[in-house]
C-alpha cells in the first residue's frame, strides 16, 4: 500500500492533520533548498518525537573511514558522507513558561503544511492546546532565497487564542548536531568560535579532516500585530550553540510574530578568517531588503525558472503535481552557478548514499539541464569530469591499470573513489561509459563540438584505454569479453559479460576512434597538444580497434534477445506477476541469497542500451526486447520506471506508458519504494521530465535535426513543455487531436514532426517583419 497523505494540487505540496508517524516522510517531501545549501522541512520550534534533523551546505562533505569486515585491496579509504551542517532554523517557543511541541500538546488541530512550488516556500499553520491548557495559533513561513543564496527567512507569528500569556521566542544556532548515516560515529565538526552582537550571533566551525570552514549566523526581529517591537533579550552560549530569548507579554487575540534570518558563508566561496565579517554584510543586506520583498524576489526569481521549466498537464492533477515537484526538486538541487557541485543522489534531503555525483548525472540528468537552461550548464557539468580526470587515472591505477586508463568513481565528491561495497565498486564499471554517452549527447544536443578537441578528447581517451585493458581475449570463444561485472542491474553481481556493459565499451572505442580521426583532420593543434599530453600512438589505436571489432555479445537465438549476462537463462524464468505482494518490495523482503539467483531486474539494464543507442535498434528488436526484459523487472530503482515509460511510448502502448510516469513521478510523493523517509530521489526526478518530454512528446535530435514524435495518454486532456535547443526556445503544446509548436526564440527552425519536416516560423518576428 502506497502512502497517499499528499493532497493533490497543482502547484503545491500539502498535508493536512498531524500524524506522528508521518513525520520522517514529510520531512523529506516538504524539504528546501537553493543549490547552495538545502535543509529538510524539520519543525522550527522543539519536537521531541521521531524526526531526522537535516541541513545541508553544497559541496561540504567528510571522508568517513570505510568499514568493512573484510579489506580488499583497491578499496577506497573512506565513504564521502553528506554533512548534517549546524542548524540555524531553530526557534524554541514558550508559552506561560511551557515549551511548545507537538509531541506533547493535549490537542493539535487545523494542522495544515504546504510546500509551494510555484513561488518557492514552505509553510505550516495550527492550532494546538498545550498542557497547561493555553490555546494558541501558530504560523509559519520559511524560504531559502535563490537571488541571496547564503541565507534563508523565517517567519514565525504566534496568537493567544483563550487567555494572555507570555511568549518566550529562543532563535538559536546549534553547531552540535551529529550524522544519522556515520560508519564509527566520528565527530564530524569542531566548534572553533562563538560570537554574538546585538541581535546577531555566529558561530565558526570547520569540518574535520576535510577542514571546510563555515561561519552559521542569525539575526532576529520581533513585532506584535505587526509592528516592530525592542524587546530586551537574554543570551545563553555554550560550547556548540547560542541562543536568544525574547520575551513578551501577548494579550489574547494578538500576534507576537519573530522574523529570523540565517544561513551560512563556507571558505569554499570566501577566505575563511573573513566569514562573520562576510556574514555581517549579508545581513545588512538582507536587513535593508526586508522579509516581504525578500520573499517577492524569490517568487520572481522561480516565475524566472519556471517559465522556461514548466510541464503543463490538463485534466490530470495528480500527474500535473508529480512533474513540478520533480522539476522543482531539481531546481532546488542544482543551478549551474558553481562548477565544482554537482547533483546530489539525495540532494539537501537526506544523507544516505553519500557523495555528490554518481552516473545518474550524465545518463539523467544533462538532459533536463540542457534543455531546460543555457548550454552553459550542461557544459559545466561536463567539466566537472574533465577536473576529475586525474584522479579517475588514480582511481584505475589502484585496480592495477596503466598507461592513463580512467575509471570515473561510482561515488564521489572530489573524484576519487569514495563508495565501498565491492560489487558496485570494482564491478559496476559501465559508470565509464555513461560519462562518454554525455560528451557524444551534448554534442548532439547542443551542436557545440568546442567541448571536445578542449577537453572532452582526453576524458574519452582514458576511458577508452580502461575498456581495452578491461577486456580479456577468450581463445574458447575467439572473442573479447569482459568479466566479473555488475551491470545497471545490481540485482546481479559478478557476472560475466553484461550485454549493457560489453556494448558500451565498444561504442565507447569506437566513438574516441572517430574524435581522435576527427580532430586530427580538424583540429591539428588540438591533436598534437593532445596526443603528446597522453603519448598516444598507432599501435594502441589499432589495439582498441581490434578490441572493439571482436567484442562478444551474448545472444539467445531461442528468444531472439541479447542475454543480460552469460547466465541468465540458467535461471528460473518466472515473472514478476508470480509474485507475491506480501513479498515486495524484495530488497526489503529477501536474502541476498535469494536475490542474485533469481531472474529479478532492479531497472533497465539491457533496456537501458536500447535507451541510449535506440537508433542502432529497429522498432522490432526493441519490442522483443521490452517484451522479454519487463516481465521480469521489479523497478525497485528510482531510475527504473522512466526508462520503461520512454519505451513503452516509442511502442505505442500508452496505457503502460502512463503507469510507469506516474510511478516515476510520484515515486516520492506516493512513495512506492517505502524509503522516503531517507530522502527524495533527485536525479531519477530528470527521468520524469525525460518520460514526458522524450517519451510522450518523442523528442530526439535525428540527423542533426530536432525531432517529434508526440503522443497523449488518453488520462490526459492535454500537455505542453518548452526547450532550449541551440538557443532557440521550442513550445510544444499536446492536445488529443494535435500538437502545436511555436518557435517563441529564433528567426526560423527546420524540425521533424512525424517523419516530415516542418518549418517553424518566429511569429513575433514575422509579426515585426
Amino acid at each position: 500500500m502506497n502512502q497517499d497523505y499528499i493532497k493533490p494540487d497543482n502547484w503545491s505540496i500539502i498535508e493536512e492533520g498531524f500524524d506522528a508517524n508521518r513525520i520522517k516522510s514529510s520531512e523529506s517531501l516538504f524539504s528546501i533548498g537553493n543549490g547552495a545549501m538545502g535543509q529538510r522541512a524539520n519543525f522550527e520550534e522543539q519536537y521531541t518525537g521521531k524526526t531526522f534533523q537535516g541541513s545541508y551546505i553544497a559541496g561540504v562533505y567528510y571522508p568517513d573511514k570505510t568499514r568493512v569486515g573484510w579489506w580488499k585491496n583497491g578499496y577506497p579509504e573512506y565513504f564521502a558522507k553528506v554533512l548534517n551542517a549546524p542548524n540555524w532554523i531553530g526557534i524554541n517557543v514558550i508559552v506561560n513558561g511551557e515549551q511548545l511541541d507537538l509531541n506533547t500538546c493535549k490537542s493539535i488541530k487545523s494542522f495544515k503544511r504546504e510546500l509551494n512550488m510555484k513561488e518557492g516556500w514552505l509553510s505550516r499553520f495550527f492550532v494546538v492546546t498545550l498542557p497547561n491548557d493555553v490555546q494558541v495559533q501558530v504560523s509559519v513561513k520559511r524560504f531559502l532565497s535563490l537571488e541571496l543564496d547564503e541565507v534563508g527567512a523565517i517567519k514565525y507569528e504566534i496568537t493567544p487564542l483563550n487567555a494572555d500569556a507570555e511568549i518566550i521566542f529562543q532563535p538559536y544556532l546549534d553547531s552540535g548536531i551529529t550524522n544519522e548515516d556515520t560508519n564509527w560515529d566520528d565527530k564530524f565538526w569542531d566548534t572553533t568560535h562563538i560570537s554574538h552582537v546585538n541581535n546577531q550571533a555566529f558561530i565558526e566551525a570547520k569540518t574535520m579532516k576535510t577542514d571546510f570552514h563555515t561561519c552559521t549566523f542569525m539575526e532576529s526581529k520581533v513585532y506584535i500585530s505587526g509592528k516592530p517591537i525592542i524587546v530586551e533579550h537574554n543570551v545563553n552560549a555554550d560550547a556548540n550553540l547560542v541562543s536568544f530569548s525574547y520575551a513578551y507579554s501577548v494579550k489574547q487575540g494578538e500576534t507576537y510574530s519573530i522574523e529570523k534570518f540565517g544561513g551560512y558563508t563556507v571558505d569554499r566561496n570566501h577566505d575563511k578568517s573573513k566569514l562573520v565579517s562576510v556574514a555581517k554584510q549579508v545581513l545588512k543586506t538582507v536587513a535593508k531588503t526586508g522579509f516581504n520583498q525578500l520573499l517577492e524576489n524569490q517568487k520572481q526569481a522561480w516565475l524566472t525558472i519556471w517559465d522556461m521549466a514548466d510541464i503543463t498537464i490538463e485534466g490530470d492533477v495528480k500527474a500535473q503535481q508529480g512533474i513540478r515537484f520533480n522539476i522543482f526538486q531539481l531546481n532546488q538541487t542544482y543551478l549551474g552557478k558553481d562548477s565544482k557541485l554537482n547533483i546530489g543522489p539525495k540532494g539537501f534531503t537526506g544523507e544516505k548514499y553519500g557523495g555528490s555525483t554518481y552516473w545518474d548525472t550524465e545518463a539523467y540528468c544533462i538532459p533536463f539541464y540542457m534543455a531546460t537552461k543555457d548550454q552553459k550548464v550542461a557544459r559545466t557539468l561536463l567539466e566537472y569530469r574533465y577536473n576529475h580526470l586525474e584522479k579517475a587515472i588514480e582511481n584505475a591505477e589502484k585496480l592495477g591499470f596503466k598507461n592513463g586508463a580512467a575509471l570515473y568513481p561510482m561515488v564521489t565528491m572530489n573524484g576519487e573513489e569514495c563508495h565501498n561495497e565491492w560489487e558496485i565498486t570494482f564491478e559496476e564499471i559501465h559508470r565509464n561509459g555513461a560519462i562518454a554517452f554525455a560528451i557524444y549527447n551534448y554534442h548532439r544536443y547542443t551542436g557545440d563540438y568546442s567541448y571536445i578537441p578542449e577537453k572532452g578528447l582526453e576524458v574519452l581517451i582514458g576511458i577508452a584505454r580502461f575498456w581495452q585493458q578491461r577486456a580479456t581475449f577468450s581463445a574458447h570463444k575467439n572473442q573479447y569479453v569482459i568479466l566479473g561485472v555488475t551491470g545497471p542491474n545490481e540485482y546481479e553481481n559478478n557476472v560475466n559479460n553484461n550485454w549493457y556493459t560489453n556494448y558500451l565499451a565498444k561504442w565507447c572505442i569506437d566513438y574516441t576512434l572517430k574524435q581522435i580521426e576527427k580532430i586530427e583532420e580538424e583540429y591539428a593543434s588540438d591533436f598534437l597538444r593532445i596526443s603528446k599530453k597522453v603519448k598516444l600512438t598507432k599501435k594502441e589505436l589499432a589495439l582498441w580497434k581490434t578490441v572493439a571489432d571482436n567484442m562478444y555479445f551474448p545472444y539467445s537465438e531461442k528468444h531472439k534477445v541479447y542475454l543480460q549476462q552469460d547466465g541468465f537463462l540458467d535461471k528460473e524464468l518466472v515473472s514478476v506477476e508470480s509474485l507475491s505482494k506480501s513479498e515486495r518490495p524484495i530488497n526489503q523482503k529477501w536474502s541476498w541469497d535469494r536475490i542474485l539467483r533469481s531472474p529479478y531486474i532492479k531497472q533497465a539494464d539491457v533496456l537501458q542500451g536500447f535507451y541510449f543507442f535506440e537508433d542502432q535498434f529497429t522498432n522490432t528488436e526493441l519490442e522483443n526486447h521490452f517484451d522479454f526484459y519487463e516481465p521480469f523487472t521489479v523497478h525497485e530503482s528510482s531510475l527504473s520506471p522512466c526508462v520503461h515509460s520512454i519505451q513503452a511510448a516509442k511502442l505505442d502502448r500508452m496505457e503502460q506508458a502512463y503507469t510507469f510516469y506516474l510511478r516515476t513521478s510520484r515515486l516520492d510523493l506516493d512513495d512506492y519504494n517505502r524509503e522516503v523517509h531517507e530522502g527524495l530521489h533527485i536525479t531519477s526526478m530528470a527521468g520524469t521530465w525525460m518520460s514526458i518530454v522524450e517519451g510522450f512528446g518523442g523528442m530526439r535530435v535525428v540527423d542533426n535535426t530536432l525531432s517529434f514524435t508526440p503522443k497523449i495518454p488518453k488520462q490526459w486532456k492535454g500537455y505542453s513543455f518548452k526547450i532550449n535547443f541551440r538557443n532557440q526556445i521550442i513550445k510544444v503544446n499536446t492536445t488529443q487531436n494535435k500538437t502545436n509548436f511555436e518557435l517563441l526564440n529564433g528567426k526560423h527552425l527546420e524540425i521533424i514532426v512525424n517523419g516530415k519536416p516542418v518549418l517553424l516560423k518566429n511569429k513575433a518576428l514575422s509579426a515585426v517583419s
